[in-house]
């Protein structure tokens, strides 16, 4: 039973609700002849034909009847869906790229999230620079109203890390934005520096990321992340932004 449940947990992440009734009321057809059947018509692609041959290997090996597996596979595709309106997750990645995996890129993603933002973005990063592209979708987001919120890493002269002045730069760039710095940190955080790289729109959309709000970070180095919709993930990283600016752990500058 365990083979079976995994096989349809593939099928319905990999194949459309609409292809899943197709393929259930197939199955309804098929009665007791589930050793002879031939499902993976139902779909096109190679990837969907191998779940459901996996599927079909793995029912066989069992005593459940086609009405009863039908029914599974409109349960577990139904749920499924639901969840996937709820919260999605989808890979980012920069750099070498193979022809086996498919990943958005990590500008495309930034620029999702900043165009997506209608009344709120926040965004962190060590370092911010030749980003032109990021510099006008966040103008943008500002002239239609978003009220835009960066923490950035401090100047060396500001009792940050960084060898010149990341936030004044941005504040030239953006000049409507919310600039925020960690320059009061108690142990242990003496030596910490603002390493995050996230940006959440609306507490509804985030982007949490290896890559610095660079150039060489959007198009030339090795970098990952995730794009997340929906789901408790982009409220609570929201909410702990707020949070450490309402408790002064970072002060606007």
């Amino acid at each position: 039973m365990e083979r079976l449940l995994e096989a349809v947990t593939a099928v319905v992440c990999l194949v459309s609700p609409e292809k899943v009734r197709a393929l259930a009321g197939a199955i309804r057809k098929i009665e007791a002849m589930k050793a002879n059947v031939a499902l993976s018509d139902v779909v096109g692609t190679a990837a969907a034909k191998s779940v459901i041959e996996r599927l079909v290997e793995a029912w066989r090996a069992t005593s459940i009847g086609s009405s009863e597996l039908a029914s599974m596979l409109l349960s577990a595709s139904h749920a499924f869906e639901n969840v996937s309106k709820q919260q999605s997750t989808e890979l980012v990645w920069t750099g070498p790229t193979t022809p086996f995996v498919s990943a958005r890129r990590t500008e495309q993603a930034l620029l999702q999230v900043i165009g997506a933002a209608k009344q709120t973005l926040f965004v962190t990063s060590f370092v911010a620079y030749d980003v032109s592209t990021i510099v006008k979708a966040l103008n943008d987001a500002s002239t239609r109203g978003v009220t835009i919120s960066m923490l950035l890493e401090s100047s060396q002269d500001h009792g940050g890390s960084v060898s010149f002045d990341v936030i004044g730069k941005m504040r030239t760039l953006v000049p409507t934005a919310k600039l925020y710095a960690w320059r009061e940190r108690a142990a242990p955080f003496a030596d910490g520096r603002v390493h995050a790289k996230v940006a959440v729109a609306d507490g509804a959309v985030s982007f949490i990321t290896s890559a610095n709000l660079t150039g060489h970070a959007m198009e030339q180095n090795m970098e990952a992340g995730v794009l997340i919709r929906g789901g408790h993930v982009p409220k609570t990283l929201d909410d702990h932004l707020r949070y450490l600016v309402d408790t002064n752990l970072v002060k606007l500058v």
